[in-house]
């Protein structure tokens, strides 16, 4: 047994999401990605003498959002407290945010573990703060620069339980996190923009053990795939370092992506000493039932419940159900396909194959695919129906359905003569052809080669044009050639 294995790791997760709002949390200053340096603030931004916050509505309903998605409490009575401390891009010296009064505590988001199994992990508290501005250190030689265009924008901090196992599962567990922000338009989740950030607290203790070891917090981590090299580093390091006998100590620690390490930023003390008080220019909220259900009404349809959809009302796969509301916009699309199509399998492979191969070879997304989602419905139709053979709507039809999106699949087929031909008479003289032409296969498929089928069956689509109803034509075919 390797050292590595009689260890487990304790982890629990620290998302930050910046929320879609027009504007900043506590000011009308603009919320915007992008924007050239320190112009979107204010005298409120900026901490100015004598200027006062003003609570931004839009988040309060977020943080709601969110709560009633991870099935989380949510608190009738909160108010706001300041969080003190000294950076060069946190104009105010103190943060606003929820301390003893988080707006949701408790919940869940389920996750698939290593083996494939789902997993619940615990949800700690959900709460509204700001954020801070931006230190930049890789612009200027000498100096560091600061951008307090971020300074106010509204973040909600989703913290975890310490149920995550393994850095797989950590992966897992952000890939759900943003994928739910995103059904709830709560926030983009780009984390390479910064506007989901996530912060690692990683121990390890032996297998069996009651006690969790010293945590380790790691920050600086700008893609969820760095979230996972930096865990693993992490937790080989500590019980590297726990086999030599040596103490872990309890800091923060940034990550390296190039070297692929953790490098300590600071030690921490028991408790950080923010000297959190009652914010006082901030009046304390409160949030009715009706308030909640209000918002509940206009809850869209979450990832978790159209893959169940998928599965136990549709009869799709797993797979098939993963690949479907791994985004949104494709989940929304295919719920359009559906409303013009009951073949629900053959709808998903149209969604999956040549709708997603089309969005990926040109690098767009579903808001910019042409083809009304009720067009692929039909043409699902059409192909059950036996108008079009699948080869002729996927390689013929489908690009014309591109190039005139406005027109039904119908009507294109029709246009350009690719209605599959049904006549048992017209296959008939199409495959007498066939065998006319072929007379040396002809006479080996009479003497036992009945795997030539398949060539004879190439030959007959080549002839038809490639319009000959594949199903029909393929008994047809065996029929006569049996009988000759």
């Amino acid at each position: 047994m390797s050292v590595n294995n009689k260890y487990e790791a304790v982890i629990g997760l620290e998302v930050h999401a910046q929320m879609l709002t027009k504007t900043k949390a506590y000011s009308n200053d603009i919320n915007e990605y992008g924007a050239n340096p320190n112009t979107n603030v204010s005298v409120i931004s900026l901490g100015h003498p004598g200027t006062l916050p003003v609570m931004n509505k839009k988040t309060i309903e977020y943080a709601i959002r969110l709560g009633l998605a991870c099935e989380s409490n949510i608190a009738p009575y909160q108010y706001f407290a300041r969080k003190n401390y000294f950076y060069p891009d946190l104009p105010k010296g103190y943060q606003i945010t929820q301390d003893k009064t988080p707006i949701c505590t408790g919940g869940h988001i389920f996750i698939k573990t290593d083996d494939g199994n789902e997993k619940e992990i615990g949800i700690t508290r959900i709460h509204m703060e700001e954020d801070a501005g931006k230190s930049i250190h890789d612009v200027d030689v000498y100096d560091t620069l600061v951008d307090l265009n971020r300074a106010g924008t509204p973040l909600l901090e989703i913290v975890s339980e310490p149920d995550l196992k393994t850095s797989q599962e950590a992966y897992n567990y952000l890939t759900e996190v943003r994928k739910l922000l995103r059904y709830l338009d709560i926030c983009d989740g780009n984390m390479e923009e910064g506007s989901m950030r996530c912060d690692a607290n990683v121990s390890v203790m032996l297998k069996g053990s009651k006690v969790f070891g010293t945590k380790v917090e790691v920050k600086n981590m700008n893609s969820i795939r760095n979230v996972q090299r930096a865990i693993e580093f992490e937790i080989s390091r500590q019980i590297e370092q726990i086999e030599k006998g040596e103490a872990i100590a309890q800091e923060t620690r940034g990550f390296d992506a190039l070297k692929g390490i953790t490098i300590s930023q600071r030690t921490k003390e028991a408790a950080n000493d923010y000297r959190y008080f009652p914010e006082p220019d901030l009046q304390p909220i409160t949030v009715s039932k009706e308030q909640i259900e209000t918002v509940r009404e206009t809850m869209p349809a979450l990832p978790r419940d159209l893959f169940f959809k998928y599965i136990n009302e549709l009869g799709l796969s797993s797979y098939d159900a993963q690949v479907l509301t791994d985004t949104k916009s494709i989940a929304l699309y295919f719920e359009e396909v559906i409303q013009t199509t009951k073949n629900y399998k053959g709808a998903a492979n149209f969604v999956m194959g040549d709708v997603k191969s089309f969005l990926n070879n040109r690098s767009i997304e579903i808001e910019d695919f042409p083809i009304p989602a009720k067009h692929i419905g039909l043409l699902v139709n059409i192909i059950d129906e036996g108008k079009v053979s699948t080869s002729a709507a996927s390689q013929k039809l489908f690009p014309l359905m591109v190039e005139n999106p406005a027109v039904e699949p119908l009507t294109l087929a029709e246009q350009n003569n690719l209605i599959q031909e049904s006549d048992e008479n017209s296959l008939i003289t199409y495959i007498q052809q066939v065998i006319n032409e072929n007379p040396v296969e002809t006479e080996r498929y009479k003497n036992g080669e009945k795997q030539l089928l398949g060539l004879f069956m190439g030959k007959l689509m080549k002839v038809s044009g490639g319009k000959a109803d594949p199903k029909l034509a393929n008994q047809l075919l065996r029929t006569t050639l049996d009988n000759l």
